[in-house]
């Protein structure tokens, strides 16, 4: 990394138009994941089945099951499934819009204000990770979109690829945009922490088949923290554009300020 007041060489790249509104647009699809909590709220009170739901002991993907009866062994019916599912796709459309929009570069460099990046050999390895984010963002996007339109009981394992695939990709981006702030931001660890805890849960749900007391909290341990981890980097990225906005908006005033006193007397 390296500082704006250092000499110019032509391995730097330069953030273009750093407070444009295409990364405070992108900044915005990462922070709209939040609305799935809102969703499942309203879904788990919509639940209709024998036994009340329950946060512990219930699949997510319950809550997007077309059909009333025994699925897998478990009583679900759940008649507000279309609000569910479309949460789902919200959620993974904003993750891809995101990881379109915000660009390697500004990865690199939105949690650290006043810095260029630049592709010396000890930060090509940074370069790389911001990529693979990116990445790995829009593949668990991809993964939840596919959850929310091939419903668990719509009889197609393509419903658990995209869930295996929003639980495994998700967890690493957030692993690899924590690592790649470290020290830049506050908000680095709990991303990081995230993204160790979400994988973390998943290794354990494959290795015990999800044959656990409370597996509705196991899989919550999967998914929750990729949508406030997501957030998270959200929320950096938007601050930093924001704060852009306002240096330059304080400099574009000031020189207008300078200009109307070099104006002479009745003029």
């Amino acid at each position: 990394m390296t500082t704006a007041a250092d000499s110019p060489s032509k391995d730097i790249i330069y953030i273009p138009a750093l407070p444009s509104t295409r990364f405070y647009a992108g900044a915005l699809a990462l922070l709209s994941v939040l609305q799935y909590f809102v969703a499942e709220a309203a879904v788990i009170g919509a639940w209709a089945g024998q036994q009340p739901y329950s946060r512990r002991t219930g699949y997510i993907s319950d809550l997007g099951a077309v059909g009333c009866g025994v699925f897998d062994g478990r009583d679900v019916c759940s008649p507000a499934n279309v609000l569910m599912n479309a949460s789902f796709v919200v959620q993974g459309i904003g993750m891809m819009v995101g990881a379109l929009l915000l660009g390697t570069a500004l990865l690199c460099t939105a949690a650290r204000p006043g810095v260029r990046f630049t592709l010396a050999p000890a930060s090509r390895v940074m370069w790389a990770a911001a990529i693979a984010a990116r990445a790995l963002t829009a593949a668990a996007g991809a993964g939840t979109v596919l959850v929310g339109l091939v419903p668990e009981d719509a009889g197609s394992e393509w419903h658990v690829v995209g869930a295996i695939l929003y639980f495994a990709a998700g967890g690493l981006a957030l692993v690899l945009l924590g690592w790649l702030w470290l020290r830049q931001t506050a908000l680095s660890w709990p991303i990081l922490a995230c993204g160790v805890v979400s994988l973390g849960a998943l290794i354990a749900g494959g290795v015990t088949g999800m044959d656990v007391p409370e597996p509705g909290t196991l899989e919550r341990l999967m998914g929750y923290p990729i949508t406030i981890g997501t957030a998270a980097v959200g929320l950096v990225v938007a601050q930093r554009v924001g704060r852009e906005r306002s240096v330059r908006k304080a400099a574009r005033a000031a020189r207008g300020g300078q200009a109307g006193r070099r104006l002479p007397p009745g003029s």
